[in-house]
């Protein structure tokens, strides 16, 4: 039996989970040669919840089809969702099914209120906590930076 030259080169598998980590991605895949190697790895979002800065209350933005204004840098509401990644937000699992969520709608933690595409890899963006979705602040195919608002649930 002719054994194969194809061998796994440890160091690039090691180098491919540092990427991972490094972008928060939750897989990647390369192929050389024929030989494809996939790094993959579960993804936990966690939130926390600083204090809600006093601040008087802004207009909300609603699934305006343009960014909205940053909120100022004061300090993070602890209502509003902030994106784990950077990438593409969409509102609902494919263009032909309902939207995650609304205005209006009634949440629970850890469900499923918008997917986040990183490198063609779909995420998953939990509601870190239940409550009512009062704003959704990006639109459907946005794109999104890392801690950037998306909704608020209050």
């Amino acid at each position: 039996m002719a054994k194969d030259n194809k061998t796994f080169d440890n160091a690039q598998i090691r180098q491919l989970a540092e990427i991972l980590t490094e972008t928060g991605l939750s897989e990647i895949e390369v192929e050389q040669d024929g030989l494809k190697i996939r790094v993959a790895r579960e993804i936990t979002a966690s939130y926390s919840a600083p204090a809600p800065a006093v601040q008087a209350p802004g207009p909300a933005v609603t699934n305006a089809p343009s960014k909205p204004v940053p909120e100022p840098s004061a300090g993070k509401s602890a209502g509003t969702v902030y994106s784990p990644m950077v990438g593409t937000a969409y509102m609902s699992a494919s263009p032909e099914a309902a939207p995650f969520v609304q205005i209006g709608s009634e949440v629970k933690a850890g469900q499923a209120i918008m997917i986040i595409e990183a490198m063609k890899t779909m995420n998953q963006i939990p509601a870190p906590h239940g409550g009512k979705v009062t704003a959704i602040l990006v639109g459907n195919g946005d794109p999104v930076e890392y801690d950037e608002p998306l909704m608020v649930i209050e």
